[in-house]
């Protein structure tokens, strides 16, 4: 798989291309009493708009950030000017957090050059590049939005995994998390897992906002029993780090590899889910 990010030396000579967009995706957990928008608002990267994971997302759920249908996404990302054919960086504040959720919902939905930035905005304010304030208008366009299929599961397959054993499920939430030992930040929420899923920390993937090497990540998934040459479902609390999971397995030489949207906000709440702690 060739490299999904863009270094920042290299966003900083583009930043004027007409045919660069570029996406705050910045998005933090319930509980860590970040404004994700306000902090866009109060400076982000010059040309920056900013993509609301929560907004641009499917209404009709009461799960958080499911993935919207094609029509909704294509609507809500060509009134923030960006078109399926351009080249599109995307980052988040953290460093490699939630950039890799929108950068993987653009790829889903038919989008091509897309791309993360390396190390993120922390990154970028390290090295003192210019930011600026406020919203920043871009001039409507129209995306065409074609959904990728593969690219995501639901519950019912994922139950249906259970008896088949067909994929591999693994899990990027903590082990204390995974393992039913602490409360999920989402209130209501059952703890544990999914039956014979595997978990593999997201924070094992990643390292100063950067994906750890393919060597790295293969000695990971190896010691967490994944086998890189079956079919893999990531997962994780609501469907944002289970993305960073997927892309790391992809990295790491997998080929057959789908997010399941829903994660534990789904399972963990659903009356006919199998947990096992």
């Amino acid at each position: 798989m060739p490299s999904p990010f863009v270094t920042t030396a290299w966003l900083a000579d583009h930043l004027d291309d007409p045919d660069v967009a570029v996406v705050d995706a910045s998005w933090h957990l319930p509980n860590a009493a970040r404004n994700a928008q306000a902090e866009y608002l109060a400076g982000h990267i010059p040309g920056a708009v900013f993509f609301d994971i929560d907004g641009i997302a499917d209404t009709t759920t009461d799960l958080p950030h499911m993935l919207p249908s094609p029509a909704d996404f294509a609507r809500a990302v060509g009134a923030l000017g960006i078109s399926e054919d351009m080249t599109i960086v995307v980052y988040d504040e953290v460093g490699l957090f939630s950039a890799p959720r929108v950068w993987w919902t653009f790829r889903s939905f038919g989008a091509t050059k897309v791309f993360m930035l390396e190390g993120g905005g922390p990154k970028w304010r390290a090295e003192k590049r210019p930011t600026q304030i406020g919203l920043v208008p871009r001039q409507k366009v129209s995306f065409d939005a074609r959904f990728d299929t593969d690219a995501a599961v639901d519950f019912e397959t994922v139950s249906a995994n259970l008896r088949s054993h067909a994929a591999q499920v693994v899990d990027a939430r903590p082990a204390p998390r995974f393992h039913g030992e602490v409360p999920e930040p989402r209130k209501g929420l059952k703890s544990g897992h999914i039956p014979a899923s595997l978990n593999v920390p997201v924070s094992l993937l990643t390292e100063g906002g950067k994906l750890k090497a393919p060597d790295e990540l293969r000695t990971i998934f190896a010691d967490r029993g994944v086998d890189l040459q079956k079919p893999l479902i990531a997962s994780c609390g609501s469907g944002i780090t289970a993305v960073t999971l997927a892309l790391a397995l992809e990295q790491a030489g997998a080929r057959d590899v789908a997010v399941y949207d829903g994660s534990w906000a789904e399972w963990g709440a659903h009356k006919d889910a199998e947990i096992e702690s």
